[in-house]
């Protein structure tokens, strides 16, 4: 081997810079280890929530030595920096896809017209894109273009309007303004992207990830390690619409008219239930209508369907009328409801009714009537917020204060004159909710400064001011993919991956010293160096190791192993013709350079395509897999052929690549695989129709992933029947709920379609606390709301998992399954047909492929309801069909590669040295599947519940693929070959 020096230098520097860079993770690791025994030891276990104050200790404890020197040459927030970033699933915290309004950021762009033909073009888009892949604004300007007749885009009243007269003039033709609307759209995403940005940087989670994806307008958000699921959601989705209004007087006549001409009116519209004669007395709404006699209303001989529902507000307040949480729906569908508004005085004929924020533990809000207008907009906008910040008001409690521009400071000082002098209040609202409404007590207020206060956290302040710095998003932002995973289940991930690959490292290291003797103790060095640089890797490219990328690693052990498998075997081939040791060995790495090539190429390939078609925790394993297999090529070939020269070149040295034990096996085998190809023919066959027959009557468990929907991982202290939670469950959610044991007996996964394509974080906290309702007699008594749902400590109970997926993404993870799928298998074809030479080798390889999917879609098919894990079909389930196409093709390579250079030599011979071939490499074939398999049965067995299904998938693959290569995959391609075969022509 030439230039070894070289190779040394480079392995010893890689290695150095590998360990520097894991020397980060390791110092990290010590400080909030240390932290933690000081919170423990600190706080016992007595005190009341004393989860959450260890929590806040640590987190004072680690920002005052974030910044003490360590080791001379890092502090701990440099540290954190750089250390190896652990995926939601290890660490727990929230994923989720955002999906920017491209109907807001149209309708943004045309002014909120009422133009009949752009508002029809774009409610017919909405309804195509719930069943089309194309983009909405390209269903939008094709609904227009139908529609649209004399109308243009650049009509005065669309787009050619005062905001975009720089662009766009009234002589443009549709063509023109297309495009100009496309890089508009994209700008505002953009702006969007930015502006979510800037709220996650101020949100304090450490390495967040935060990218859009292509042009569909999603935005992908991780946020690893966040606890507090809801802050996070609502950072995330919050539209930042800051708005200022004028509120009407509690005591408006013409309000107080309208509420009960409301009542009557409903009276005749809804079906509400005659109250029983001990009910609460609702009469003291009588307090609020003061110009309504208290004997006129007769409530326990009549029955009324709003009063019913209202409590007095606050008669010091500026809010109308209060109620409960419960209630708000319906007193809201009531209000809008136009037989309703159509009651509304003429003098307040454009009030806008809006409820204010809801705090927690509160089980009461208060409804506002704000001073609106025909176009509906505010006196004030958030827009001219220059700048805000979290503080205290006079009262010392947690407050934002805002500072705003100078257009903005003459219309707050306009707008609180005005509430000044008719005595009213003035709304602060944001995201259409009413955070407070003071009244102005002292004139006027010039300068431009307000203030936001109420019943606020710390932490609520610093989001608010936060999300005011950063800026409205410009269009809303729906969450139409989410996981969550709470911290317990996240670190009890990362123990079942541990301990899971150090199980699996073990057994392979020790099978390689009793297999190959000395030689397999080099083999062991070289995987060691291999797993140092993968992590050193990993964190150099800041990528994320997730758990699917923990077992994308473990699986590289073994693809490592069948590196080093066949180079070894090839010679000991070398050494049984007789050979030097030294030319036996530089032959036998020679010879099996290309195999090793073959067989990596094509598992990367698929690798490949997994990473750019997969998502989350799969690009995390596609991520290691593609690293692995960089690492695993260098580490066999080079640093193993240093070793073994190192050795061998000591006088009087000799190397017998085996032992007692192995060193007679698989020799003089001569096996007729050929002749038994029919008999293969007929049991594959038999296999797939039987597969097939399941697949097309009972179908397969699609996930959440494929067909939408939210699941969840709940865990109970006692073991629970499934069966008897998803009765209760789906009188609940209505049928569809399934609910199955998930691992312990004490641990079930709900999965619900309830409102799939309701978007809205509304929807999520309805059916958490349907299932709070629901569980509450499974779970400890006191176990309170907080505590069954995610992000409240580490707890051992309630939700552990939480998973969204809307339908209109879920239709797009499918597609991009099938192309992954289909564009693995073309590829792998055509690389086959370029190296072979022969469409024969590319059609035997994609049929043992084809062949080796069906039966594991059959198995999956078959046992998907037997198993005592979960066997869904989701995108983990797509990345191992991948692997096993990878994994299959790797064997059958090695195969093709071995006939070819048998056939190449002495000819075909009718089938003779064909099966010569398969005899030589059965060896090598067995050992690197006797090898995987252990190392995916450690990983099924201790790797943790969400793991169990996707392993389940790589064993069966790995087994079907390993007998692929031999009788599916070499006899068709010697079949479709047979005339030049079989007359025994032989071919150079």
């Amino acid at each position: 081997m030439q230039n070894k020096g070289l190779i040394k230098l480079f392995a010893f520097l890689f290695g150095l810079v590998s360990i520097y860079q894991l020397s980060y993770t390791f110092i990290t690791n010590k400080v909030e280890k240390d932290a933690t025994v000081f919170a423990t030891n600190k706080i016992s276990e007595s005190e009341e929530d004393y989860l959450e104050k260890r929590e806040a200790l640590e987190a004072k404890y680690l920002d005052s030595i974030g910044g003490n020197s360590i080791l001379g040459f890092t502090t701990y927030d440099e540290a954190k920096k750089k250390e190896l970033n652990k995926g939601l699933d290890l660490k727990g915290g929230i994923n989720v896809t955002l999906q920017i309004s491209i109907k807001d950021i149209l309708k943004g762009l045309a002014n909120n017209t009422k133009n009949p033909v752009f508002n029809k073009a774009l409610a017919d888009a909405d309804n195509a894109s719930k069943s089309s892949d194309a983009t909405y604004i390209d269903l939008f300007f094709e609904s227009f273009d139908k529609i649209k007749g004399d109308t243009k885009l650049a009509s005065p009243d669309i787009f050619a309007n005062k905001g975009l007269s720089d662009v766009i003039n009234f002589q443009m033709t549709d063509d023109q303004v297309k495009p100009i609307i496309r890089t508009k759209i994209d700008e505002s995403i953009v702006s969007a992207f930015e502006v979510l940005r800037e709220r996650i940087d101020g949100f304090g989670v450490t390495q967040p990830n935060i990218q859009r994806e292509g042009n569909s307008g999603r935005i992908l958000v991780e946020l690893p390690g966040a606890r507090d699921i809801g802050r996070a959601q609502d950072l995330l989705s919050s539209t930042a619409q800051l708005e200022f209004w004028e509120t009407y007087k509690q005591s408006n006549p013409s309000l107080s008219s309208f509420i009960q001409a409301a009542n009557e009116r409903l009276k005749t519209l809804v079906e509400v239930q005659k109250p029983e004669a001990a009910v609460k007395p609702e009469s003291e709404l009588d307090s609020l209508l003061s110009d309504v006699a208290q004997d006129s209303l007769d409530f326990s001989q009549d029955v009324n369907p709003l009063f019913s529902l209202l409590i007095p507000a606050n008669p010091n307040g500026n809010a109308l009328v209060s109620a409960a949480i419960q209630d708000t729906a319906k007193i809201g569908e009531y209000l809008r409801m136009k037989e309703i508004r159509r009651l509304i005085p003429a003098d307040i004929q454009f009030v806008k009714f809006v409820w204010e924020r809801p705090t927690e533990g509160s089980e009461v809000v208060e409804l506002y009537a704000l001073k609106s207008n025909r176009d509906n907009t505010p006196r004030i906008s958030g827009d001219v917020v220059s700048d805000a910040s979290d503080t205290f008001d006079q009262y010392n409690k947690p407050a934002v204060s805002m500072t705003m521009n100078t257009k903005g400071a003459k219309e707050w000082e306009k707008l609180t004159g005005d509430a000044f002098n008719n005595q009213t209040g003035i709304a602060i609202v944001l995201d259409n909710k009413v955070y407070t409404a003071p009244g102005v007590s002292s004139g006027p207020i010039s300068g431009g400064r307000s203030e936001i206060t109420g019943t606020f956290t710390i932490n609520e302040t610093k989001d608010i001011a936060n999300v005011l710095r950063a800026g409205k998003l410009p269009a809303s932002a729906e969450i139409i993919q989410s996981e969550i995973v709470g911290p317990s289940l996240g670190q009890e991930a990362i123990s079942s991956g541990f301990f899971s690959f150090m199980i699996a490292m073990a057994i392979v290291l020790v099978w390689m010293v009793f297999y190959y003797g000395k030689a397999g103790i080099f083999a062991d060095m070289a995987l060691l160096l291999n797993i140092l640089l993968i992590f050193g890797v990993l964190v150099s490219l800041n990528a994320v190791l997730t758990l699917p990328g923990i077992a994308g690693i473990v699986l590289t052990i073994g693809m490592s192993v069948d590196a080093n498998v066949l180079i070894f075997e090839r010679i000991k081939e070398e050494l049984a013709k007789g050979k030097g040791q030294s030319q036996a060995i530089a032959d036998g790495f020679g010879n099996a350079l290309s195999s090793i090539l073959d067989a990596n190429i094509t598992t990367g390939l698929t690798a490949l395509i997994l990473f750019v078609f997969g998502s989350g925790p799969i690009k995390g394993f596609a991520t290691t897999l593609l690293i692995g297999i960089v690492t695993s090529l260098f580490t066999a070939i080079f640093i193993t052929r240093l070793l073994v020269d190192w050795y061998v070149s000591g006088k009087g040295r000799k190397l017998d690549f085996s032992t007692t034990m192995t060193k007679n096996l698989f020799k003089n085998i001569s096996i007729d695989f050929l002749s038994k190809r029919k008999i293969a023919y007929i049991a594959s066959s038999v296999l797939v129709g039987i597969g097939l027959f399941s697949l097309f009557t009972q179908g397969l468990q699609q996930g959440v992933d494929f067909v939408g929907g939210r699941s969840y991982t709940v865990r109970f202290e006692k073991m629970v029947n499934p069966s008897e939670i998803a009765s209760e469950l789906n009188t609940v959610f209505g049928s569809g709920t399934n609910v199955k044991t998930y691992g312990e007996a004490n641990q079930i996964k709900i999965t619900t379609p309830y409102k799939v394509d309701v978007e809205g974080i509304e929807v999520d906290n309805e059916i958490q606390n349907k299932l709070y309702t629901s569980l509450q007699k499974y779970l400890p008594d006191g176990t309170s709301f907080e505590n069954f749902t995610i992000g409240s400590g580490e707890k051992s109970i309630g939700i552990l998992q939480s998973v969204k997926v809307g339908p209109t993404i879920a239709d797009d993870i499918k597609k991009n399954a099938f192309l992954a799928i289909i564009g693995s298998l073309a590829v792998v074809f055509l690389y086959i047909l370029l190296r072979f030479r022969r469409w024969q080798f590319s059609l035997g390889a994609v049929a043992a492929v084809f062949h080796d999917i069906l039966i594991v879609l059959g198995v999956f098919s078959i046992f998907g309801k037997l198993m005592p894990f979960n066997m869904e079909i989701d995108q983990a389930f797509i990345a191992a069909i991948l692997t096993v196409i990878g994994y299959s093709l790797n064997d059958t390579v090695v195969v093709f590669d071995r006939i070819r250079e048998i056939i190449a030599e002495k000819g075909w011979k009718a089938g003779e040295n064909t099966n010569l071939a398969l005899n030589s490499t059965l060896s090598r074939t067995l050992n690197t599947s006797m090898t995987t398999l252990v190392v995916l049965l450690a990983i099924f067995i201790f790797g943790g519940e969400s793991l169990r299904g996707f392993m389940f998938a790589m064993i069966i693959g790995v087994l079907v693929g390993t007998y692929s290569s031999l009788f599916i995959a070499t006899p068709v391609m010697f079949d479709t070959l047979k005339g030049k075969t079989q007359i025994g022509e032989e071919e150079k």
